[in-house]
């Protein structure tokens, strides 16, 4: 697909220009680097040989430059980023459905990731972007990239230490789900904490509205534990089609998913191990193979709603 989407004259035409913006951003960069490592070195030397006056002096005489190179490099950065996913990325999305449009400064709020019950512990720090928005036939669906993290205080012998920890760096997927549901149910990755909490819940006492279900699918309930609102309702939601589909679908995830089903949506969490739909500065865009990566993960995502048959309407829900 790469090679046949590069060679639209319209994306062939951004990525020239946008290849010489990052020759650009690259040389200023390695310019400013180089100057900034000359200053140290400078600066130990003329401190060394002549005193530290004369080598914080010399030291000033290298490292300005350096700062005014970086200077420039970010000046031009922003206007790359962005010209990158409108013109590249935002291509391969209309290439692919002309419904998908990309909105690279908004991503799913802070509020609807917790509200969506994926995650147990509410972020301290949280940032989102580069929201993607469609249809693929009757499901409207949505995904952003998120980072969200939770602090924890470390006491040392110095005084108090703060400690960012992630919840998730990855993507989350939303879309219209094609049953109707009053409750929420959560299924989450198998762990030491899950099946203990699990454990509890069946034998020992109950989390109220929030009880573990006991499914039936084996190869499913290896992989994850679910909790719902309704037992009920939890098994009308995961059909033993769709667990078959979700166990197929993490086959092709680095990291085990998560999912919720809460407000008529579902929500998928995808940890990844890098960032999506970022240009390269020190590696050219004409690289064969430079966009495979970003080219991938919007197919990925949006074969979710084929993949789960989500196109498929039950009863009322249209």
């Amino acid at each position: 697909m790469e090679a046949f989407f590069v060679q639209d004259p319209s994306v062939s035409t951004a990525l020239n220009e946008l290849e010489l913006t990052r020759k650009y951003i690259a040389r200023m960069n390695i310019q400013g680097i180089a100057c900034i490592a000359l200053a140290v070195l400078v600066f130990i030397a003329g401190n060394s040989f002549a005193g530290v006056e004369i080598g914080v002096v010399l030291g000033l005489c290298a490292l300005i430059p350096g700062i005014v190179f970086l200077s420039r490099a970010g000046s031009r950065s922003g206007a790359y980023k962005s010209g990158f996913k409108q013109k590249v990325i935002g291509a391969a999305l209309t290439r692919m459905d002309s419904s998908l449009s990309m909105q690279p400064d908004q991503g799913i709020p802070e509020h609807e990731f917790v509200s969506s019950r994926l995650f147990v512990t509410e972020p301290d720090r949280y940032n989102a972007e580069d929201l993607v928005v469609g249809k693929a036939g009757k499901t409207g669906f949505y995904f952003s990239e998120v980072h969200a993290e939770y602090k924890t205080e470390v006491r040392t012998k110095n005084g108090t230490r703060t400690e960012w920890h992630d919840i998730l760096s990855g993507i989350v997927f939303c879309a219209d789900f094609n049953k109707d549901f009053r409750g929420f149910t959560v299924v989450r990755p198998q762990d030491i904490g899950s099946k203990l909490g699990g454990w509890f819940s069946k034998h020992v006492f109950s989390f109220g509205s929030n009880d573990v279900v006991e499914l039936e699918n084996e190869a499913f309930s290896k992989l994850f534990i679910t909790h719902s609102t309704d037992q009920v309702e939890a098994r009308y939601i995961l059909t033993p089609a769709l667990m078959e589909r979700i166990c197929k679908l993490n086959e092709l995830c680095a990291y085990t998913v998560s999912l919720s089903f809460i407000d008529s949506r579902m929500y998928i969490a995808f940890p990844l191990d890098r960032n999506y739909f970022e240009p390269p500065v020190f590696t050219s865009l004409l690289k064969p193979g430079i966009l495979d990566h970003d080219l991938n993960i919007l197919r990925f995502m949006y074969n979710i709603v084929k993949d789960l048959d989500l196109n498929t309407r039950i009863w009322t829900k249209q």
